[in-house]
């Protein structure tokens, strides 16, 4: 790998560039003042990752691209670690963010990957690490779910949240070690609340995008039997990354686990509600079983209709999120995440917009 000479050199890593949220954290680290910033990439989204530089900033030097892989031992950069000795914090995103995911490659991203970039922390001596897991580390756990939970014996929906789980078990232990670690747990992440933007269509955007298919005056979605007491809680990416900017600059809270979730989410059927009425969509609930609403799912994906059956173990799932560790520390820094309905119409215009965009799958072999 031939990486060319940079100066000055890097003092924060991070993996996750040119992801949606990878690229926002970026931009705002860049904004504070703080690098330069050493991103690690894919070499396959290298020209992405150019262009994403470019648009945050004209200082060549503020962002330098490092071609390697997490899936690799020392994230495939031995020859260029000693360009990394100045690093003194390392931000880690990069994840496979697939409800769908096979398990091998879950594995070797999100298990073996942590591995992988824990291990550089450790041998560049940073003085902070910081780890984006998810609030769906808690799998299928029955009953409300905080910080302060993690090992619960809870089943897992699918091998991505098991593989994030796995991954920040992995994290916590060094933490319970004195590794200088703050871990932040996202809930359901969609578009700015501002704009709508997203970088990928996932999630709930399978249920908005399979609504807007169909026709105004007659709807269909999936009603399964505890569909009504579950849950949907999603966060937009603005408050993701202001929740992470204002955690991340204190002292205090390293060492502790950070759940950036909605403290009044909607159940599915106001979610859906919501969304109908956004839309001006007359939605007819149809009530059926699980196994027939994946099966369901399973003919129209083959169909080419925005539907992944893996969504569907959401619209039951038992597990209520909260935060009262976190929400204190936020509202101190003046963060609170806004309600899903007073943003829901940007969301849905860019939709409309935007029917088709480019996908951040990564590309990688376990």
């Amino acid at each position: 790998m031939s990486i060319e000479s940079r100066s000055p050199q890097p003092t924060v890593l991070l993996t996750g560039f040119p992801g949606f949220l990878g690229s926002a954290l970026v931009e705002r680290l860049i904004d504070h003042g703080d690098g330069p910033i050493a991103c690690l990439i894919q070499p396959a989204y290298r020209g992405r990752a150019e262009k994403r530089a470019q648009e945050i900033t004209s200082d060549r030097d503020a962002i330098q691209l490092y071609e390697g892989d997490i899936t690799r031992p020392e994230l495939g950069l031995s020859d260029v670690l000693p360009e990394l000795t100045a690093v003194s914090e390392l931000y880690h995103l990069a994840a496979v963010y697939d409800l769908a995911v096979d398990p091998d490659i879950a594995r070797a991203v999100n298990i073996r990957g942590t591995e992988h970039v824990l291990s550089v922390a450790a041998q560049l001596g940073v003085d902070r690490f910081h780890y984006v897991s998810t609030c769906y580390v808690s799998g299928r756990y029955d009953g409300v779910f905080t910080e302060s939970h993690l090992k619960e014996g809870q089943q897992f929906n699918n091998y991505y949240e098991w593989s994030k789980y796995e991954a920040e078990v992995r994290v916590q232990e060094k933490m319970d070690d004195g590794f200088p670690a703050t871990i932040y747990r996202p809930s359901i992440v969609v578009g700015d609340s501002k704009t709508g933007v997203t970088g990928k269509y996932d999630g709930p955007y399978y249920l908005i995008r399979l609504l807007l298919r169909q026709p105004r005056w007659c709807s269909v979605i999936t009603k399964l039997p505890k569909s009504t007491a579950a849950e949907l809680n999603v966060v937009p990416q603005d408050f993701v990354i202001d929740a992470i900017d204002a955690l991340r600059s204190s002292a205090d809270t390293c060492g502790n686990v950070y759940q950036l979730c909605d403290p009044h989410p909607l159940s599915v059927p106001e979610f859906v509600s919501t969304i109908a009425t956004e839309t001006g969509h007359r939605v007819i609930p149809a009530p059926t079983s699980k196994r027939t609403a994946k099966l369901v799912m399973s003919v129209l994906k083959r169909l080419q209709l925005p539907a992944e059956p893996a969504t569907i173990d959401y619209l039951d799932h038992p597990t209520r999120y909260a935060n009262p560790k976190t929400r204190p520390v936020l509202e101190d820094a003046g963060v609170m995440c806004p309600p899903f309905a007073s943003y829901a119409d940007r969301l849905l215009s860019f939709v409309i917009e935007q029917p088709t965009i480019q996908q951040e799958a990564i590309k990688t072999k376990p």
